[in-house]
């Protein structure tokens, strides 16, 4: 039996290593910085923005974390969801995003802060 930390490190080198050469260093970039946004907006607003400012990159990356935790439809239920769900598909979102901001380095060869000054 495989743990939670391992499910989400085997799936998202999976979904990062299919990540096209023109989306790599945005979507490297908000993996990075999605989980310092989580903390500091909150999940559903982080999560609005993604949507709002990342691109095609953003898109693809929202996709992946739905997928990777479970959520089909991840930023409705962080939207709808009572306090304690809400506070669940935090911590999960906050556990997977580990995983990515780890293959954003290696995988991609993206390092923290390579975007800053796009998300206008």
């Amino acid at each position: 039996m495989q743990t939670r930390s391992q499910r989400y490190a085997a799936q998202i080198f999976a979904q990062v290593s299919r990540v096209g050469e023109e989306e790599r260093k945005k979507y490297g970039s908000l993996a990075h910085r999605l989980p310092v946004l989580i903390r500091s907006a909150g999940l559903a607003q982080a999560l609005a923005f993604v949507r709002a400012k990342g691109g095609p990159a953003g898109e693809r990356l929202l996709a992946d974390l739905a997928a990777a935790v479970g959520q089909a439809d991840l930023e409705r239920r962080s939207r709808c969801a009572d306090l304690l769900e809400y506070m669940r598909l935090t911590r999960d979102v906050l556990a997977a995003l580990v995983w990515y901001k780890r293959f954003a380095q290696s995988v991609l060869g993206v390092e923290p802060g390579a975007d800053e000054g796009d998300e206008e």
